[in-house]
């Protein structure tokens, strides 16, 4: 903070900056297969940034899915026999109404059908098991894909092709490019003078001679009692010319004598 007492304005500091900026991390040990974008480029939220090898992977969800066809396809066969077992069990309960059957055929006739009742569940049970398993396959998956998380500009890459990394490697560094934000504190002798909605000329020593023009986002209600400072978060609006995510900006505030 730079004060200007004889023009009754205080200068105060703080540095530009994004509400999106990431490090994106490996979420899974793996070999680095493709790199599609370096840094600087522009990309969209959810372009694809880098692609781990996912061979195996492929190859065991293929089978996972090929181990849940199997259980629906016994599943229906379950279900099928269990129509036939229900239908044998009522043509005996409508014999032995009528005398032409045994107790014991009928009761044989019942335990097998509801028999057959817990083997459907059984394989029920085992399709979803299946179905479980496959999910998790789906995820690491996913896991293979290195996609953007929002548009903006890949600041860094830190792996290439081939490379083998572990799990919470770093991968890239990507930033929003905006909106552009600056965040500064104040004494607290000023609390209660900047108002949100409040337009406020900004300047930057990294371009020098331009004037830029950021509104009042925020003002923390509260006083931080170790330093009897308070934190303001302002929104540059407008044309923001050469600025950039990093640099210093100079917010002029008038301030009592």
């Amino acid at each position: 903070m730079v004060a200007d007492k004889s023009a009754g304005y205080q200068t105060f500091s703080g540095p530009i900056i994004v509400e999106h900026q990431v490090e994106m991390l490996a979420q899974r040990d793996g070999t680095i297969q493709k790199i599609f974008f370096d840094g600087s480029a522009r990309v969209k939220s959810g372009t694809l940034l880098a692609q781990f090898d996912d061979r195996q992977i492929v190859a065991n969800l293929e089978a996972a899915r090929a181990k849940s066809r199997s259980i629906e396809a016994d599943l229906k066969n379950w279900e099928s026999e269990a129509q036939v077992l229900d239908a044998d069990y009522g043509r005996q309960q409508e014999l032995w109404k009528l005398g032409l059957t045994s107790q014991e055929q009928l009761q044989h006739a019942k335990y097998k059908a509801e028999s057959d009742k817990w083997d459907i569940k059984r394989v029920m049970e085992s399709l979803n098991s299946a179905h479980q398993e496959e999910r998790s396959l789906e995820i690491e998956a996913e896991k293979t894909k290195i996609v953007a998380p929002f548009t903006g500009v890949v600041a860094r890459r830190y792996v290439r092709e081939g490379q083998n990394v572990n799990k919470g490697d770093r991968l890239f560094w990507v930033t929003a490019e905006s909106p552009l934000l600056m965040r500064f504190t104040l004494p607290e002798k000023l609390f209660g003078r900047l108002k949100r909605g409040q337009e406020l000329h900004v300047t930057s020593p990294d371009v020098p001679g331009e004037q830029y023009l950021a509104r009042v986002k925020e003002v923390s209600p509260v006083i931080d009692p170790s330093s009897g400072t308070f934190e303001a978060l302002v929104e540059f609006v407008g044309n923001r010319g050469e600025l950039r995510p990093g640099m210093t900006a100079n917010v002029r505030l008038e301030t009592p004598r």
